[in-house]
């Protein structure tokens, strides 16, 4: 080895990564990292709002602290509350799959939900409940910094963008929509597309407009509102 230290040591980890899977972060995602280790930290005794009478585990978030690419569900449900992450059911593995079919892995996205506990029965969260938890869900977007965010489902976008509580994801779809300054596109839960397989055709529309903003494709400034064609 004949570079400098940082390079040498770079250069034997991915020679270990060979035989081991190694993840190199970079020093700005290692502060991210231990940015977001503090929030969780708090977030693990919180009990502002009801639902800590019932959770198993907070379900903070999980992946890339530098992530390009921020997913935003609703609640975590009775896998996550047990596992303490969030999309590890059925929904979740769809939601893979659909990471993996934008040239992604799990593991280089960043995933979140409005709520870090679970509500019951899988109920929508409340405003109050959504109230407290939103302070950690904003810092986590502050830290990361995605270039594009996504909320999945109704939910995820109504509290993101404090929307009318009718809004309807039909309503939201086909346009590219601001949260503080980054681009925001909404679309289908994953778990709406289970029950209803007729809006994937839709959902990886949206997800296409995501991948072209993430590739420059798609220009986009901020203040600005994008309608695209109808899909």
């Amino acid at each position: 080895m004949t570079g400098s230290p940082r390079q040498d040591a770079i250069s034997f980890l991915q020679q270990l990564a060979e035989s081991e899977p190694v993840i190199i972060l970079e020093p700005v995602a290692l502060d991210k990292r231990k940015l977001l280790a503090e929030i969780e930290r708090t977030a693990a005794d919180c009990r502002r709002c009801n639902l800590v009478d019932g959770r198993l585990n907070v379900v903070f978030g999980v992946g890339n602290p530098a992530a390009r690419l921020m997913f935003v569900g609703e609640g975590p449900g009775a896998d996550e509350d047990r596992q303490g992450e969030p999309f590890v059911g059925k929904a979740g593995q769809l939601l893979n799959r659909i990471i993996a079919a934008m040239g992604y892995k799990r593991e280089d996205v960043y995933i979140a939900n409005i709520v870090k506990c679970r509500p019951p029965s899988n109920r929508e969260p409340s405003t109050v409940e959504a109230a407290a938890c939103l302070p950690y869900l904003r810092r986590q977007i502050e830290i990361i910094a995605p270039q594009v965010l996504v909320a999945l489902g109704k939910t995820a976008a109504v509290y993101l963008l404090n929307l009318n509580p009718s809004t309807a994801v039909k309503d939201l779809r086909n346009r590219i929509l601001e949260y503080n300054g980054m681009p925001l596109v909404a679309t289908y839960h994953p778990a709406a597309l289970l029950r209803n397989p007729e809006y994937k055709a839709g959902a990886w529309a949206d997800m296409q407009v995501a991948m072209k903003l993430l590739s420059g494709e798609i220009q986009w400034k901020s203040n600005k509102e994008d309608i695209l064609s109808s899909s």
